[in-house]
């Protein structure tokens, strides 16, 4: 059977413990400190964006910056609709009501054309939430144009694609408001943790207090305002400023995966990886495949169930959000004909691989061949045959 091959396992080096030694000599232990100063400064430095609060989640980002966008109960919010949950929740958490825009097929993410057409549904939308599917970028300046021309606030989830660039310009930089994770699995992680992000200080600052229990500057305990327990603690950002240094070596194998698989799966025609723009460099969070139906009978529950029995992690794309049980009643955008979506065929025909960054060459090659075999094509025995895997 083998090891366990992972989806995408935390992976440590060790200078982590170098920051988390320092906070421990000094005794900073509790939230905040020079960690936390530290990692915000040379997160935005990296990403290219003014200013960062460093926070418990890429979900407390989220709402702080939905909440920061000033949407108030029964404000529509349009909202991706092929992603993770979080990105969506927090709108319910300011009383808001999600609108659910379908995917386009050249990045699985937004469509900007079915964002035209909410916006003509609901003119006075004043909110969009886009996320970067696994790490892909959306068509970021067609939708923050789209959101710009309708006055409407532009939120970027980025927390799958920190490290990912469109048009040479960084994600997570995109909207007014900007959210990354640095949860267990991402490209880098501090075990859990997130930032908010934006080029207004004052925004930032008013999230940092919101963040910490609105707790005004008095000598005593005052509070104007609702505040939340969202700040990052000192251990968790040293932990972040260790693997901050090794966030482009992360990408550059994460990218290595991504067309291993792809060279492995070339004579595979029903197999399709999951797409990005050219002028686009996605961070291959995950690399993910989509089989097309009218090519061939496999599904991804075939190739799931054999994984499993090789020891081998893989998880099915995100369901759609216009197809969960809780946001059954909310609309949904597409250019699709009724009951049919991008997203729906993308989640029903889709599966995520190992995308782990300490795979091996073995590792890569048993993934390739159990799904070469599910599929009935040859095995490969070298994996030199399909890459030179440098």
């Amino acid at each position: 059977m083998g090891h366990k091959i992972w989806l995408s396992s935390p992976t440590m080096h060790g200078e982590e413990q170098i920051f988390i030694k320092e906070a421990f000599d000094t005794n900073w232990v509790a939230p905040l400190g020079a960690n936390v100063d530290a990692f915000e400064r040379d997160m935005a430095a990296y990403i290219g964006i003014g200013h960062a609060a460093a926070l418990v989640s890429g979900t407390a980002a989220l709402h702080l910056a939905v909440k920061l966008a000033g949407v108030k109960p029964g404000d529509v919010v349009f909202c991706t609709d092929l992603t993770f949950s979080a990105t969506v929740n927090p709108v319910s958490y300011e009383g808001g009501i999600q609108v659910f825009i379908d995917s386009e097929r050249d990045t699985w993410n937004m469509d900007p054309r079915a964002l035209e057409k909410a916006f003509q549904k609901y003119p006075n939308c004043k909110c969009v939430v886009v996320a970067n599917l696994y790490g892909t970028p959306a068509k970021l300046d067609e939708i923050r144009a789209i959101c710009d021309s309708n006055g409407a606030i532009l939120i970027e989830d980025a927390a799958e694609s920190l490290s990912a660039t469109y048009k040479g310009r960084q994600t997570g930089t995109f909207g007014q408001y900007n959210a990354i994770s640095f949860n267990g699995n991402k490209i880098i992680t501090t075990s859990g943790g997130g930032m908010l992000l934006s080029d207004d200080e004052e925004t930032i600052k008013k999230a940092r207090f919101w963040a910490t229990q609105s707790r005004e500057s008095c000598p005593w305990y005052e509070h104007k305002e609702l505040g939340y327990n969202y700040r990052m603690s000192n251990i968790v950002a040293g932990i972040g400023r260790g693997q901050l240094i090794h966030l482009d070596e992360h990408r550059t194998l994460k990218k290595k995966i991504y067309e291993t698989y792809k060279a492995g799966f070339s004579d595979i025609e029903a197999i399709e990886m999951n797409p990005f723009l050219e002028c686009s460099e996605p961070n291959f969070w995950l690399s993910c495949i989509k089989i097309d139906p009218s090519k061939s009978n496999v599904k991804p529950e075939d190739i799931t169930a054999i994984l499993a029995i090789a020891n081998v992690e893989s998880r099915p794309i995100w369901k759609p959000m216009h197809l969960q049980p809780y946001y059954a009643k909310h609309d949904f955008i597409t250019l699709c004909a009724k009951g049919h979506s991008i997203g729906g065929e993308i989640f029903e025909h889709g599966l995520c691989l190992p995308s782990d960054v300490k795979n091996t060459e073995a590792d890569m090659l048993r993934v390739i061949n159990v799904v070469r075999d599910v599929f009935g094509v040859e095995q490969l025995d070298v994996l030199e045959k399909v890459l030179a895997f440098a």
